[in-house]
């Protein structure tokens, strides 16, 4: 297997930095490009970032990446698609880009052919943790057709890779789909507990969750039994979901996700409705095969 003792980063943020410095630190030759770069007022601070961390500022893309085995893309959401673009006009053939953005299945396949036609290698990388404080130690899942050959490179560096698909977009969709609930739950709980607060009954409220959670735990089949809840009793919850709106209006507070919970129960029982699909708790449920069935109309 190839050694690498080149990187570059394209995006130095905090990715970026953390990643840049943990592989420098082990002797590997790292460079950046970072836009930021251009800009005169923020250049000298990045120039001071990038020394610290043993890492050399390039002053183009071109320069940065040019003889770098493996080029990381480690830029927001909203400039994947043009660093992409970018890299592919400068990149040579058999350099691997390792696109780490947090971006759809459909983003990471656009990168995907605008690097391979002409000539290099495109493995995607879903970061399913916060870089801080895991460093290079991060759970990476890598989908492409070098995800394999990836991994194994850097995990040599220490690295928690793993490659999950020869397909790109596989793991970016297990990152999206995660964050469905992860991000869902951050947001709920600002809802939840803002409401709480004002009316003094945060104490209540969180026992009761933690009561809930608890039993949680010990079910084998936690998807289904909430999925369950939604197919047999959606209207009557999307009901007092709306009654939990107006309790928060009542409190000053936007119910955004009270309202969404709302609409996304009543949506479940008007497709099942559509279907002729019937809950029947005579039989087991099997939230797979629901889902299947709503999406095959």
């Amino acid at each position: 297997m190839e050694q690498i003792d080149r990187i570059a980063f394209i995006g130095f943020g905090e990715a970026g930095g953390i990643l840049g410095a943990a592989l420098a630190a082990q002797g590997v030759r790292v460079l950046m490009f970072d836009r930021l770069l251009d800009e005169p007022e923020r250049a000298p601070a990045m120039h001071e970032k990038a020394a610290e961390a043993g890492v050399h500022a390039a002053a183009t893309l071109p320069a940065a990446i040019d003889g770098a085995q493996i080029i990381v893309s480690a830029v927001t959401a909203a400039s994947d698609a043009e660093v992409a673009d970018a890299t592919a006009r400068c990149i040579a053939p058999g350099q691997t880009f390792l696109d780490i953005n947090s971006v759809s299945p459909r983003t990471k396949q656009y990168g995907q052919r605008c690097i391979e036609k002409v000539g290099g290698h495109y493995v995607e990388a879903a970061v399913m943790a916060p870089v801080p404080p895991y460093g290079l130690a991060v759970p990476m899942l890598l989908a492409g057709a070098r995800a394999q050959v990836v991994a194994e490179q850097l995990r040599m560096f220490g690295a928690e890779a793993r490659a999950v698909s020869t397909q790109v977009g596989a793991a970016s969709a297990a990152k999206m789909c995660r964050s469905v609930m992860i991000k869902g739950i951050e947001a709920l709980t600002v809802e939840c507990l803002s409401a709480a607060r004002y009316y003094r009954a945060e104490g209540i409220v969180l026992a009761s969750l933690q009561e809930t959670f608890a039993k949680m735990q010990h079910d084998a089949d936690v998807p289904g039994y909430l999925i369950s809840r939604v197919a047999e009793h959606g209207r009557r919850r999307a009901a007092e979901m709306r009654e939990v709106a107006q309790t928060l209006r009542d409190a000053g507070i936007d119910p955004l996700m009270s309202e969404a919970c709302a609409r996304r129960q009543d949506n479940l029982v008007d497709a099942m409705e559509a279907l002729d699909i019937h809950y029947d708790a005579s039989t087991p449920f099997v939230w797979q095969n629901l889902l299947d069935a709503l999406r095959a109309r």
